[in-house]
């Protein structure tokens, strides 16, 4: 079947963040996955890459700018997703990335980007700007997300990096968020580990928010102890249309992660929803 992945980096050196010292710990602790991509840049890599997704059949792909100017001096433009969709066809979504350390500006840039780049969401990850979630710095990024009608991916849960606090993804910040803005569509990924209780009490309290299985190995969703195991069962049953599927690549190979979401043994109309309808419903496509 046909499925969206709701993230994924293509080996290109424009969308690529150079080495920095804050993702450092990243690298030890995602090693064993990412030791299974080739993390090599360029043509033959991309060639890949886009013909991956061609054999397992996506039907989108959505790819996430990020502007860490102020904290850590790097970013992914926007202009370079804008122009990887461009290139290579309907099936790559770009969601725009600004630093909201630049007040007002970031809010242009963000309205410059939907209207003028086509990009169709925005990418807060909140740990990489030293932000909590409902850091009023964004909140005038989040009213604009809900005058131009885009959603928001925000990173929730723990974070590896050392160079800044743990804190910063706890999903129970969503809540003051989603009461401030209830129009606002919301995923948060990765699925909040360790808070993965708190994550769903505010996700089954307000209908705009989805949680999206991303940059985690799906099986885990199964295993005892895991932290896991309760996003499997309220995904089955209440929540069941607010999962979103999404590999991370390349911190995961996309194959692998679609064959332990496979492995779940959802119910097929349950599995169709996670993989591709909650997505579609999200993303308005």
């Amino acid at each position: 079947m046909t499925f969206i992945d709701f993230s994924s980096r293509p080996p290109v050196p424009e969308l690529t963040l150079p080495p920095t010292e804050h993702l450092k710990n990243y690298r030890r602790v995602y090693a064993s996955s990412e030791a299974l991509v080739d993390k090599e840049l360029g043509p033959e890599a991309l060639q890949d890459y886009l013909a991956t997704y061609e054999r397992l059949g996506a039907e989108a792909v959505v790819l996430k700018a990020r502007d860490l100017t102020s904290t850590f001096g790097v970013k992914i433009p926007n202009e370079a997703v804008a122009a990887f969709c461009k290139s290579h066809g309907d099936r790559f979504i770009g969601f725009a990335g600004v630093d909201p350390h630049r007040g007002m500006a970031a809010v242009r840039e963000l309205e410059h980007a939907v209207r003028e780049l086509g990009l169709c969401g925005l990418n807060i990850q909140g740990f990489e700007h030293k932000l909590p979630i409902n850091d009023k710095l964004l909140y005038p990024l989040y009213a604009k997300c809900v005058e131009l009608d885009i959603p928001v991916n925000i990173h929730c849960g723990m974070n590896f990096s050392t160079a800044t606090a743990a804190t910063f993804g706890h999903p129970a910040a969503l809540d003051e968020v989603l009461m401030h803005f209830p129009e606002l569509r919301v995923c948060a990924s990765p699925p909040g580990w360790p808070w993965v209780s708190e994550l769903l009490a505010v996700a089954w309290r307000h209908p705009n928010l989805w949680i999206g299985i991303v940059a985690m190995r799906p099986k885990l969703l199964a295993l005892p102890n895991s932290g896991y195991e309760a996003l499997l069962q309220y995904g089955k049953t209440i929540l069941k249309g607010r999962m979103i599927f999404g590999s991370g690549y390349p911190m995961m190979p996309v194959e692998r992660s679609l064959q332990e979401l496979h492995d779940l043994q959802l119910p097929g109309d349950i599995q169709d929803l996670w993989l591709k309808g909650n997505a579609k419903n999200f993303l308005r496509r």
